[in-house]
């Protein structure tokens, strides 16, 4: 290739092109809501009850947030299952035995059943078998070509896999279940290099990236990798695993499952799959979420002095709702969940292991108190607001980012951990979406533009 070609730079488009043209292209690309009313559109394939449309049958995860009541849906409290288990039993399983358990979950979602002692060590053993990265991967996906955001870096490194598979295109069960594995391993590092590359080259700082240890459990292995003397309690390791576990299956209707499922119908290979699911979460809307409640929760910090004046609080949370502050958008982020209306359990399982942490580190408390009269006073001025009878509930996204924050995880590994954490549920529903010989995923859209002719140059 011409070498002066190469030293040219990347090309900058004219912005007066974009800017001549987005004027055409904002007109056609609106859609006049009224049409989705009277083509009765699914919008956001979402019943006009706020139920989810009917498009699959699965067996890996069940989230339960309402129930038909009289032909009504009738708000109950939240139930998040993974292969019929609730979590909450499966949380409590393995922390009153005082075990990690992310490992266990992986399993649980990949085999259909708990494992056996001798199965789960056989596993565990067969995921740091699989963790050290192929020779050159390092250098060639993540070093080469760092990236300002690590969801991106995440889903270039899992595409990066396929040159690397000596089967990547196989989509038999077998194939798929070993390329599973080895990303339910590898994602981590993949994160937490992807983070530290970041801060080298964007951030212009050193360079630290350690060599994996034999033997840890995938949070124990994150820390490792993350801390400066791979220092960590007990508490903070059980911690992690927790999120890891909370976040690892949510049924096959959210944005990123339902996109494995849509991708994986294609009987395309896995990494491209995987890539388009871990894209998905990125969204501010689906994984991206908790970002969004610390930023507004440091704004909230900025604007207020006295962190224990509720009435302060009440005032400006107030005023967000009423769009005069913070993003001006109306909401009040972690509060409120699609289909949890009561609860969220994976916010109440991480909620009371939060507040376990606070004892082990009280300079997190005042903080800590100050989220909990954010969630109680912000509840309240919904239902307030809309003049409900009912308190939305406090949804996982909440104190995600402060139990990271806690435990000195930085914000840009806060969605990759939802990603490293959901990597089970969405290897299970793939395989899943493989073997139950189903169709390719192709709903239908109306055009509503009216047929027009097509004119010749010299007459436009």
């Amino acid at each position: 290739m011409n070498d002066s070609f190469m030293n040219q730079g990347p090309a900058v488009m004219d912005p007066n092109f974009i800017k001549k043209h987005l004027d055409e292209v904002l007109a056609n690309t609106r859609i006049d809501q009224e049409l989705y009313y009277n083509y009765n559109v699914k919008r956001g394939l979402r019943n006009s009850d706020g139920s989810g449309v009917l498009v699959g049958l699965t067996q890996v995860g069940s989230v339960v947030g309402y129930g038909m009541f009289e032909q009504e849906l009738q708000p109950v409290p939240g139930k998040l299952m993974y292969r019929g288990i609730e979590i909450r039993d499966l949380v409590k399983g393995f922390q009153a035995e005082k075990r990690f358990g992310f490992e266990e979950t992986c399993f649980l979602l990949l085999f259909g059943h708990l494992p056996t002692k001798a199965e789960l060590d056989e596993f565990c053993n067969v995921l740091d078998s699989v963790r050290p990265l192929p020779i050159g991967f390092k250098e060639s996906a993540i070093l080469h070509m760092p990236s300002p955001n690590v969801m991106n870096k995440l889903a270039r490194c899992v595409l990066a896999n396929y040159s690397f598979d000596d089967n990547p295109d196989d989509v038999s069960v077998g194939n798929v279940l070993r390329q599973s594995l080895e990303l339910i391993a590898r994602l981590p590092t993949y994160a937490v290099y992807g983070c530290q590359a970041k801060a080298h080259y964007y951030g212009g700082k050193s360079l630290h990236m350690r060599v994996p240890k034999k033997g840890l459990s995938t949070a124990e292995h994150i820390l490792c990798l993350l801390r400066p003397y791979s220092d960590y309690t007990q508490l903070e390791a059980e911690l992690l695993d927790l999120c890891l576990v909370i976040h690892a299956e949510h049924g096959g209707g959210n944005n990123s499952t339902f996109t494995t499922h849509v991708v994986s119908s294609t009987f395309t290979d896995t990494y491209s799959a995987i890539a388009a699911a871990i894209l998905s979460l990125k969204g501010p809307r689906h994984g991206g979420a908790n970002i969004q409640v610390s930023d507004m929760m440091n704004n909230i910090k900025e604007n207020i002095s006295n962190w224990e004046d509720k009435a302060a609080i009440k005032d400006y949370l107030a005023k967000m709702l009423n769009k005069e502050v913070y993003d001006k958008k109306g909401l009040i982020y972690g509060l409120g969940h699609a289909v949890y209306k009561i609860s969220d359990p994976r916010a109440e399982v991480l909620y009371e292991k939060a507040k376990q942490l606070v004892a082990e580190h009280p300079e997190y408390e005042k903080e800590f108190h100050l989220y909990e009269n954010v969630a109680e006073i912000g509840r309240d001025l919904f239902m307030e607001k809309t003049k409900s009878s009912r308190r939305m509930c406090i949804n996982v996204d909440f104190y995600s980012g402060l139990v990271y924050k806690m435990l000195d995880i930085p914000s840009d590994l806060f969605t990759p951990l939802f990603a490293i954490g959901r990597m089970p549920g969405w290897c299970a529903h793939r395989l899943e979406e493989l073997n139950s010989n189903s169709k390719i995923i192709r709903p239908a859209y109306k055009c509503v533009v009216h047929p027009k002719q097509y004119i010749p140059m010299d007459e436009r």
